[in-house]
């Protein structure tokens, strides 16, 4: 072959890339023998290329072989692709080398790495215990299991997902303790996934869970590695996708979210106190303001009588109903949220500290609102991040049991309450019920549920979901 041979595939592959700018590619003469290099140099690393691939070559005398060349390049990850790979080796991060003496395609993987370090994640802070966390980078967050699991135990599969991202996917669990048939469903919905690209994990969840309609949170997510580490010794099924410091984790049931890693690394009485705490949080978050706008528009002649009087005090003066009143001051509450997550920092603190303090102080002294409504309505939007992870759905729920106890009362919102844990009952994830162990009642696994026991005592894997070795220690 010739030298124009080289550069014409070079030059097919550019155009095949679009000529994108960031496209680069040289050509090394040694004798009658031409090397083609072709690779992005926003995602290569152009040191180890001039370092590694194309000094040791250059340098080389004598006339170049195949051979040669392979065993000349001075890197771990190099292997033979077909022309068909071509491209998607280039925008993975390789250098693809064509040579005019051998008609084999060489990809050297020498992808550069501008990713940031695992740090203590916001969504997971802990008083005690590992404050590592996952990255945007995959290859970091397997290396983080990796070394929580000596063990070759640990199965790693590989998938792409996406026609125009190609994102990797990688599914983790545990050989011999996961169940292999919830294994082989995840790893079919997951290739069964045709979109043009997914950008984060949370894309992925529709495609995963049974209900892609419902309300409710179906799939574990968790940016501590720890976390997952604790959930594939269950039995359970992890998914990393690169780019994405979210962990999704298969099966789910309620209680995880009754759950928090500080739990693990305190006295387990104390943590079995905070567990019950939570769950009276959860009730005041979605029952609350739907509770206390029954008893004034249709219970009254049930509350205290002193309570009652002070509640007439601080209404009588107030131009709205009961129910505008405490519509307004949940969506006030909600907007000052709202602002507060978009403005940087230091403005997004002073924003929502000062919105609630004025406007509600000068909301009540102007007879616009009342103190009680003020109070009733900031608990339970401070109660929703008792669990922060189902914020969003609490914060709907809340809304919906509001209107509910503002048309019907008690009895609508008993009987709204009952409808929710009906329809959380019929939810099932992967085989595992959404509500277990309290329904169907598991016995070993309520030694972690509200209360919780010390992990020595904790013997076996929950039996809430499938899992093909029961027995986590003697």
């Amino acid at each position: 072959m010739a030298n124009f041979d080289v550069q014409k595939k070079l030059n097919f592959f550019k155009k095949e890339l679009h000529n994108s700018f960031d496209v680069t590619d040289r050509v090394l003469s040694k004798g009658e023998t031409r090397v083609g290099f072709i690779y992005l140099k926003s995602l290569t690393d152009n040191l180890i290329f001039s370092s590694a691939i194309y000094e040791p070559l250059s340098v080389f005398e004598g006339e170049l072989k195949f051979s040669e060349i392979k065993s000349l390049i001075q890197a771990n990850d190099i292997k033979e692709i077909k022309l068909s790979e071509v491209c998607d080796n280039i925008v993975k991060g390789a250098v693809v080398i064509f040579t005019n003496i051998s008609n084999k395609i060489l990809a050297v993987d020498i992808q550069k790495f501008n990713t940031r370090a695992p740090s203590e994640p916001p969504t997971s802070p802990v008083i005690q215990g590992p404050r590592e966390g996952f990255t945007e980078d995959i290859k970091t967050n397997i290396g983080l299991l990796r070394k929580r699991f000596l063990s070759s135990d640990l199965v790693l599969k590989n998938l792409t997902v996406g026609r125009k991202t190609k994102t990797t996917v990688v599914i983790a669990y545990l050989h011999g303790v996961a169940d292999k048939k919830v294994v082989k469903e995840v790893e079919k919905k997951l290739k069964a996934i045709d979109i043009d690209g997914v950008v984060d994990s949370y894309f992925l969840m529709p495609y995963l869970i049974s209900r892609p309609q419902s309300l409710f949170k179906q799939i574990g997510n968790t940016e501590k590695p720890d976390i997952v580490s604790a959930k594939l010794l269950e039995g359970r099924v992890a998914v990393l996708l690169d780019n994405s410091p979210m962990v999704l984790t298969i099966p789910f049931v309620i209680l995880e979210e009754m759950q928090n890693a500080n739990d693990y690394y305190t006295n387990y009485i104390y943590s079995s106190l905070i567990r019950f705490i939570r769950a009276i949080g959860v009730f005041l978050a979605i029952l609350g303001p739907g509770i206390y706008i029954a008893l004034q528009l249709f219970h009254y002649n049930i509350m205290p009588i002193k309570y009652l009087i002070t509640i007439a005090d601080s209404t009588q003066q107030i131009p709205f109903t009961p129910f505008i009143e405490i519509l307004f001051i949940s969506l006030l509450f909600q907007i000052l949220y709202e602002v507060s997550l978009r403005l940087p920092s230091y403005l997004g603190l002073a924003t929502s500290v000062v919105g609630a303090l004025i406007l509600g102080d000068t909301g009540v002294k102007a007879g616009l609102i009342s103190p009680p409504a003020v109070i009733v309505v900031a608990i339970a939007k401070i109660a929703l991040y008792t669990i922060p992870e189902q914020s969003s759905q609490i914060t709907v729920l809340q809304f919906i049991f509001l209107l509910i106890g503002a048309s019907i009362g008690l009895l609508g919102l008993i009987g709204g309450l009952i409808y929710v844990v009906a329809y959380l009952n019929s939810l099932e994830n992967f085989g595992a019920p959404y509500l277990a162990p309290f329904s169907p009642f598991i016995l070993k696994d309520n030694k972690d549920g509200f209360v919780r026991v010390s992990i020595a005592d904790m013997k076996t894997r929950p039996k809430s979901f499938k899992n093909n070795n029961s027995r986590r220690q003697k």
